[in-house]
C-alpha cells in the first residue's frame, strides 16, 4: 500500500530510492517529473540542460521512502554529462513520445546504455507519454507491450498534461524497488548522514545485490495501462 505525500515530512526516512528518467529530448521527461513531484504541468517548459532532480516522500508498506527522481537532457551533446548519473540508480523510467515513432525506435539504444551503466537488477518501466494525443498515435500500444515483454520491463502509457497514469507509473516502479530491497539486504557504501536515521541510505549509493531469477523484476507480470 502506498500513501502519497507532498511537501515536508517530519518522520525519519527509511529508504532513499534513486530513479532516473531516460529518453529522447522532448518526449516529456521533465513534465512527468513535475507532475509526479509537484503535481504541476507547464506549457512553457524548456529543454533540460544537463541533469536535475527532484524528490518526493511517500509511504510504502508503512515505511517512509524518499524518491529521488533524476531528469537528464536527451540531446546527444549532453550524453557525456549524463552517463555518470546512472550510478546508484535502482529504478528507471524509459520514456518515449507515442506520437513520434523515432523516439520509440531509439528506446533500444537507451536501454542498452542503461544496462551498460546501471545495476543489473534495476527496475525499469517503459513509458509511452503524451497519451492525451491519441489521434496522433504513431506507436501502437501492442508494439510497446511486445517490446516490454521481450525485455522484461513494466509498461504504461501516460499523459503528463492530464496526469493520466503518471502516479501509477512512478508508484509501480517505487513499489517494485521496495519489494526487491526488502527481499534482499541492501549494501550501503557510505555512512548515514550526520543527525539522520541509521536506516537512511544514500540514494546514490544503494546497490541491489544479485537475486534469484524468480525474484527479479524481469519476472514480474507485465503491467500495462493504455489510456488512448
Amino acid at each position: 500500500m502506498s500513501t502519497n505525500l507532498y511537501g515536508e515530512f517530519n518522520h525519519k526516512i527509511d529508504y532513499v530510492f534513486k530513479v532516473v528518467l531516460i529518453g529522447d529530448s522532448a518526449v516529456g521527461k521533465s513534465q512527468l517529473l513535475a507532475r509526479f513531484a509537484r503535481n504541476e504541468f507547464s506549457l512553457d517548459s524548456k529543454a533540460t540542460i544537463g541533469v536535475e532532480f527532484q524528490t518526493r516522500t511517500l509511504v510504502i508498506d508503512h515505511k517512509v521512502v524518499k524518491a529521488q527522481i533524476w531528469d537528464t537532457a536527451g540531446q546527444e551533446r549532453y550524453r557525456a554529462v549524463t552517463s555518470a548519473y546512472y550510478r546508484g540508480a535502482v529504478g528507471a523510467m524509459l520514456v518515449y513520445d507515442m506520437t513520434k515513432r523515432q523516439s520509440f525506435d531509439h528506446i533500444v539504444r537507451w536501454l542498452e546504455e542503461l544496462r551498460g551503466h546501471a545495476d543489473k537488477n534495476i527496475v525499469i518501466m517503459l513509458v509511452g507519454n503524451k497519451a492525451d494525443l491519441g489521434t496522433l498515435r504513431a506507436v501502437p500500444a501492442e508494439d510497446a507491450k511486445e517490446f516490454a515483454e521481450r525485455e522484461g520491463l513494466f509498461f504504461m502509457e501516460t499523459s503528463a498534461l492530464d496526469a493520466t497514469n503518471v502516479e501509477p507509473a512512478f508508484l509501480s516502479v517505487l513499489t517494485e524497488i521496495y519489494r526487491v530491497v526488502t527481499r534482499k539486504s541492501l549494501v550501503a557504501n557510505e555512512e548515514p548522514e550526520s543527525g539522520g536515521s541509521s536506516s537512511l541510505l544514500s540514494g546514490t549509493k544503494i546497490v541491489v545485490p544479485g537475486q534469484d531469477p524468480a525474484a527479479a523484476p524481469a519476472a514480474a507480470p507485465l503491467r500495462c495501462c493504455s489510456s488512448a
